[in-house]
């Protein structure tokens, strides 16, 4: 394997999923208990090339993605064009998140990692677990599983780290909702689920 091959932690479908959901899984938010699904991951997931792994939906990538709130307003970013995933170029997202990482150690050490990495801010809130994010009507979607976190900035600053690839800032639900129809399938999805579908 070439030194600089990316890994990232991913875990058979077949092994991931309840039956009822490997025949027809779901799309959106599964509001879930954690532990089952974080259990199986540890059992039955690897770390394997990203590469062999982007187009194949046998395999889910496990993603902790956190949505950043100040209250009732959202943190929304737009990808630039310097991210790495050209399906995602110039999309909105509310999502903060990515890849596990060897030496992350577990799913909540991958998001404080991406907190750290992605968002300024002085202080780390709590992460509180909002369910399964899945969408395998997205090219995109369709090799990943989310386990979707939220947590509240409580007034305190908050940044974007990385604004080569991210910028935005809190907005309003009514603002979020106007850019709908230019997210990203998750961030949509999980808008949808947290405030209702926009019409």
């Amino acid at each position: 394997m070439p030194a600089d091959e990316e890994l990232v932690y991913a875990v058979p479908r077949r092994n991931l999923f309840e039956a009822r959901h490997r025949r027809r899984p779901w799309r959106g938010v599964l509001e879930v208990e954690a532990e089952p699904y974080l259990a199986r991951a540890r059992r039955y997931g690897a770390f394997r090339p990203r590469r062999d792994l982007e187009e194949d939906p046998s395999w889910k990538q496990v993603i902790p993605y956190l949505v950043v709130r100040d209250g009732a307003r959202y943190l929304l970013m737009r990808r630039t064009r310097a991210g790495g995933d050209a399906r995602l170029f110039e999309r909105y997202t509310i999502g903060v998140g990515g890849h596990l990482n060897p030496g992350d150690g577990d799913v909540l050490a991958g998001l404080r990692r991406e907190w750290r990495e992605e968002i300024a801010a002085d202080f780390e809130p709590p992460f509180r677990f909002v369910g399964l994010l899945n969408d395998d009507e997205d090219p995109v979607g369709a090799v990943h599983l989310g386990f979707v976190y939220a947590a509240d900035a409580g007034g305190r600053a908050v940044a974007i780290r990385e604004t080569d690839k991210l910028s935005g800032g809190f907005r309003a639900p009514e603002e979020v909702a106007a850019v709908t129809d230019r997210m990203e399938s998750w961030s949509r999805l999980l808008f949808e689920h947290l405030e209702g579908p926009v019409r």
